[in-house]
């Protein structure tokens, strides 16, 4: 079976919804063609022009101006600026992920489910100059941005007294405020923070790079996202936390349970398994876009790799151990991998196939690189992403090269 066409203008359009927009209806320019009326009066009637040549197939001579954009066509736009943000793959203390689900009326990934995350402010820190190769790094703006977004969308807080090294704790009513003020931008993340504590700062050096994602240049706005791994602490052994005993302060941290923020962006956040994510995407329960769909995949090959054993804290944190050697491993490592999605070719199913080898134009000059050896297959339909897949490149050429020989 031949693989449909697709125009590439369309599979632009479609990787563009991975990142950050919504389709928009265009519509193309009106032709006024004059038609005789039987009582001999003339009327215009309009109708869209489809083609340039619409002209000369009615049998009239294509205007001087249009056959001067037709030899000098239009340059390209330049693509736009990539948007600095940040995103935060938090791991509950039974392993499982974090994900928000998106309003309706969202600019961002519209109702999808999707990691906390979101733009840099200049509260987060200065961000590097365009021309600056290293805006593209990980640093401590992309860390405060994704900290602060984390907590203004979920309401969990990830932050610790700089001088004793313990967790930040702060009442569920007081974090709720907090976020409110900071969404509103009455305040800052920062100064909140020292208003509980003047010692407290954001919990940036436990998170862990974790890929980073720069939209395709044809779509209108861009973005450079940092994404992060962050591991909530584990519970205590039982053996080591006898009934009615109360721990030590700061020995234990008090699971924060996330919350939405009230339907502003967020209109539900959970923790669950990533394994019990991606098979909700398989069915349609829930919507996950590409880059959602491959970072759960990844942590779903170890921390659901094998039966759950939620009550054992060592095999929880052996499962973490060989996820965090996972993401430090390959070429490059998962920690410097730098995707900027492309169409790659269209399935027999009708698919895209979206190759992640790219790092994007910004880095083309540097030693940055995506990932060579996976690809991820994707339907999009009226602006959602259906049927998500993550497959291994050669598997998917292989295919291709033995229906082209039949």
């Amino acid at each position: 079976m031949l693989a449909p066409h697709v125009p590439p203008s369309s599979i632009t359009r479609l990787i563009y919804n991975c990142f950050h927009h919504r389709f928009r209806s265009v519509q193309g320019p009106l032709l006024g063609i004059q038609k005789r009326h039987a009582s001999g009066r003339s009327i215009e009637k309009f109708t869209r022009r489809t083609n340039s040549s619409i002209a000369t197939t009615q049998g009239t001579p294509a205007s001087p101006k249009m056959a001067s954009q037709k030899d000098n066509p239009k340059p390209k736009p330049k693509p736009s600026v990539p948007r600095p943000s940040s995103s935060v793959v938090l791991i509950s203390p039974k392993n499982e992920v974090l994900l928000l689900h998106r309003v309706k009326t969202s600019t961002s990934f519209a109702s999808a489910h999707v990691f906390p995350g979101g733009n840099l402010s200049e509260q987060d820190g200065k961000c590097p100059p365009v021309e600056d190769l290293r805006r593209h790094d990980d640093a401590i703006w992309y860390r405060n941005a994704a900290l602060r977004e984390l907590f203004e969308e979920s309401g969990i807080l990830l932050a610790k007294d700089q001088n004793s090294g313990q967790m930040l704790a702060v009442s569920e009513e007081e974090r709720e405020k907090g976020r409110r003020a900071i969404h509103q931008n009455k305040m800052t993340f920062s100064r909140w923070l020292k208003q509980q504590n003047p010692a407290a700062i954001p919990d940036t050096g436990r998170l862990i790079p974790f890929t980073r994602w720069i939209t395709p240049t044809n779509a209108p706005r861009r973005y450079t996202t940092q994404m992060y791994l962050y591991f909530l602490p584990l519970p205590l052994e039982s053996e080591k936390s006898l009934l009615g005993e109360i721990p030590a302060e700061g020995e234990r941290e008090e699971f924060q349970i996330p919350t939405s923020d009230g339907g502003v962006e967020v209109t539900e956040a959970r923790f669950l398994p990533a394994s019990e994510w991606l098979r909700m995407a398989g069915t349609g329960e829930v919507m996950m876009f590409p880059p959602q769909y491959l970072l759960l995949h990844l942590v779903s090959q170890f921390l659901d790799r094998e039966h759950r054993v939620p009550d054992s804290v060592h095999e929880l944190r052996r499962r973490r151990t060989e996820l965090v050697d996972f993401v430090h491993s390959g070429t490059p490592p998962w920690t410097e991998k730098c995707i900027s999605p492309k169409m790659l070719k269209v399935s027999s199913d009708g698919r895209t196939v979206l190759a992640l080898d790219h790092p994007g134009p910004e880095l083309k000059d540097s030693d940055r690189q995506g990932e060579p050896d996976r690809v991820v297959l994707v339907q999009f339909k009226k602006g959602a992403a259906q049927q998500v897949e993550v497959r291994w490149k050669k598997d998917i050429l292989l295919e291709a090269k033995e229906k082209s020989s039949l």
